[in-house]
């Protein structure tokens, strides 16, 4: 049977749901690539972030005491370590729930695809093999359609939080270098 066909034989349910999934997808892959491009940025950006951070306040700092001086560019690297986080976080939320749900949507279309043919076998009376299979086989498009859209959607999720605990320990090992440096300076 080819996708013509399919088509036809949906009700809108399934042709409702047909849409979720692509629009699913389209919204997965659009965030998967602009997350994964935006994680090698904040990777290479994040050190210089830091260093301006600390930079900004170095001037009110410099007649400090030793101990406020520390204390005050440890808060000033911990506000922006936590500036690097939330930029890293953008768009996981998306990912991650494409990724839970889509299987379920798919699962769903199925359910109701195999209600719809079961229905219509119910009403021509005819139960043979050959009314069954093609039915029950279209719906299971569904299911095969909710996991095309998931597992992609868990490979980028997967990649840009490996990609954020990088960043994140780069930036987490610089900043415990700006801090000894600061400390070692203002003595």
């Amino acid at each position: 049977m080819n996708i013509a066909e399919y088509w036809q034989y949906t009700d809108i349910v399934t042709k409702m749901l047909f849409f979720i999934l692509i629009m699913l997808s389209i919204a997965s892959w659009i965030t998967g690539i602009m997350r994964i491009y935006s994680s090698f940025q904040l990777k290479k950006s994040s050190a210089q972030q830091l260093q301006l951070a600390v930079n900004d306040k170095a001037t009110k700092l410099s007649t400090s005491a030793p101990q406020q001086r520390k204390m005050a560019v440890e808060q000033i690297l911990l506000q922006q370590i936590a500036r690097i986080r939330h930029s890293s976080e953008k768009g996981l939320p998306v990912l991650g729930t494409t990724a839970a749900i889509a299987p379920f949507v798919g699962l769903f279309g199925t359910v109701w695809g195999i209600f719809h043919a079961l229905h219509s076998i119910g009403e021509s009376g005819q139960a043979g093999l050959a009314q069954v299979a093609g039915p029950v086989g279209e719906a299971l498009i569904m299911t095969g359609l909710g996991l095309a859209v998931a597992i992609p959607a868990v490979v980028f999720y997967n990649i840009a939080t490996r990609l954020n605990r990088n960043t994140m320990h780069q930036a987490n090992d610089i900043a415990h270098e700006l801090l000894a440096d600061a400390v070692l300076s203002a003595e």
